[in-house]
């Protein structure tokens, strides 16, 4: 099964590793979309100062080429602003909606007056510097700011001591509606002294307010120019409502989230498949198992797989298709196991006919001798006959071999228990084997009641010694024996012979009698079986080959018995030899 388990083990980390490279990319994607709504709340605020750094973060440097995504062209244009990329040597390499007067190089001095005043000509730049491609790039970002301009006209035309004077208020105030502006004069403190056009405040600005204006104008509704009077001390502010579209979301990173979206949404349908490929491989073998289990369940172990069953698992072939093939093992170990519980359900069966059998036998058999103890008590018990000296000698015989044929048959039932539950304990000791059967075989050979059968007793030269307990090495004997003896026709040879192979010593008995049929050689030490032949008169409980077998057992022994029908039996019992001491 460990094949099973690795198989399983690698599809299920590969769905798991599909599944986490989802949420992996989902993570990513959930990341950058959240950068990318910070960063344009940012934009929002602080365009165009903060448009630099996410310019310069999608702008891609290649060997002197720039090139900046088309939304920016837009977004620029849209509101006024013009882009340019300058090189190390002050070349213009990049320009975007740049007006015709700006120039095409810079030189070192406009370079730093740019940067120190923040400002080119009437234009109002931010520039930032970037060195992380393979030359360094400073990029400008502008727009026409003729704010300061026209506050230094309107101070030389209409100023007196740093205000506006009063017969000049009227055509300023006509100036700003026409621009949709205001101007606000304030002194050092931030307090409001003057203010021309359409404004409404008059609180006074705190320190740092005019410094967050410039630097968030994203959030007020207007744009600032500033211009300082040395000689009053006051600082004139002029406020423009902003013009063009409201600021536009910038699709930041889209390539790259859009990339992560596709990347997500192929894993999750590879997922999804996976998944769905999984349940419909893990689940058809499941449901198939689920009824086996019913089935064996029900004792029906024969229809382990139905045919209808069998054609889904199977290909014509005999190969199992490729969505049970995971489980190849386990289909197997479930048709072992079948086939396994129903060998056992059939030898319980015939086990329980046999021990029927046998039962029924033994009441046979003990109530033969019984019925005739119980007659001749009634008998002996009525007084209504008179016997003589020898009737009554013949009727208490009687008694007493029916009475020690039952003694025996009920030692011989204890015994077979005894023996297969390990219950019967004897010592050990060298046997010569060919001397020990020799004798036994003697035995039978002057046996007057034995008239009907002959014996023959073939051994080997050279003496065969094995650990024996000689009481029930008799008793085996006895019984393989009597066996031939009892079961063959007049006129039958049996040959008791001995000799050795390798470490081993055997004994066969051998007949040329009436033989048995496969199933009585199957079944022959099976302690309830009679055999199939009801023609002869059976003695006994067919106990005789049973406990021959157990005491075999017990002395690291094992029979085989060879047999067919009018040909004759030979029963062959191995015994390793004893060890020989050494010289």
């Amino acid at each position: 099964m460990s094949k099973v388990r690795r198989r399983l083990a690698a599809h299920f980390t590969l769905q798991f590793f599909f599944l986490w490279m989802f949420v992996l990319v989902t993570l990513v994607t959930v990341l950058l979309l959240v950068i990318r709504y910070l960063t344009n709340q940012d934009l929002k605020k602080t365009f165009p100062i903060g448009a630099l750094d996410t310019i310069i973060t999608e702008t891609i440097e290649n060997e002197g080429s720039v090139t900046v995504p088309s939304h920016w062209t837009d977004q620029l244009t849209e509101r006024g602003y013009w882009l340019q990329v300058v090189d190390a040597d002050g070349k213009v390499v990049r320009a975007i909606n740049a007006p015709n007067r700006l120039p095409a190089s810079y030189g070192t001095a406009e370079l730093l007056q740019i940067e120190e005043n923040g400002r080119f000509d009437s234009f109002r730049v931010g520039t930032k510097f970037s060195g992380e491609g393979s030359t360094p790039l400073l990029y400008m970002l502008g727009t026409e700011d003729r704010g300061p301009a026209k506050l230094e006209a309107w101070i030389r035309a209409y100023g007196e001591a740093g205000r506006v004077r009063q017969d000049a208020l009227q055509e300023l105030t006509r100036q700003l509606a026409s621009e949709n502006a205001y101007v606000q004069i304030i002194d050092a403190s931030g307090a409001i002294v003057q203010a021309v056009g359409d404004s409404a405040r008059t609180e006074p600005y705190r320190p740092l307010e005019l410094i967050a204006m410039r630097a968030e104008p994203g959030l007020y509704p207007s744009d600032m120019s500033f211009y300082y009077d040395s000689a009053s001390g006051y600082t004139w502010v002029l406020h423009k409502t902003k013009e063009g579209p409201p600021f536009a979301s910038q699709p930041i990173l889209h390539e790259v989230i859009l990339t992560l979206v596709i990347t997500g949404g192929v894993v999750l349908l590879l997922t999804f498949v996976f998944s769905v490929w999984h349940g419909y491989r893990y689940g058809q073998p499941l449901l198939l198992f689920v009824d086996w289990f019913e089935r064996m369940g029900q004792g029906r172990y024969q229809e382990a797989l139905t045919e209808k069953d069998r054609k889904k698992v199977f290909r014509k072939n005999g190969r199992i298709r490729l969505r049970y093939r995971l489980y190849k093992e386990v289909i197997a170990g479930f048709y072992e196991m079948a086939a396994r519980l129903d060998a056992s359900e059939r030898e319980r069966s015939r086990l329980e006919k046999t021990r029927e059998e046998w039962m029924t036998g033994i009441s046979h058999d003990l109530r033969t001798p019984l019925s005739t103890i119980q007659g001749y008590g009634h008998l002996l018990e009525s007084g209504t006959f008179e016997w003589t000296e020898p009737e009554l000698r013949e009727m208490g015989r009687t008694i007493r071999e029916k009475s020690d044929y039952m003694v025996g048959l009920l030692q011989d039932f204890s015994l077979t228990f005894q023996l297969k539950n390990n219950a019967v304990r004897f010592p050990l000791e060298d046997v010569e084997l060919n001397e020990f059967v020799r004798r036994i075989v003697l035995r039978y050979v002057n046996d007057a009641t034995i008239r009907h059968v002959s014996f023959s007793f073939e051994c080997e030269e050279r003496a065969l010694a094995v650990r024996a307990n000689p009481k029930w090495f008799q008793r085996m004997l006895d019984n393989l024996i009597s066996n031939a003896v009892k079961h063959n026709p007049p006129g039958t040879l049996i040959t008791v012979r001995t000799g050795s192979e390798g470490a081993d010593a055997w004994i066969a008995v051998e007949d040329n009698g009436a033989g048995m049929d496969e199933e009585t050689v199957r079944n022959l030490f099976d302690r309830y079986y009679r055999g199939t032949n009801t023609e002869e008169k059976t003695d006994g409980a067919g106990l005789g080959m049973s406990i021959a077998k157990a005491i075999a057992t017990a002395h690291q022994g094992r029979i085989e018995v060879k047999s067919r029908v009018g040909k004759g039996t030979a029963v062959l019992v191995r015994f390793p030899l004893a060890e020989r001491p050494e010289a």
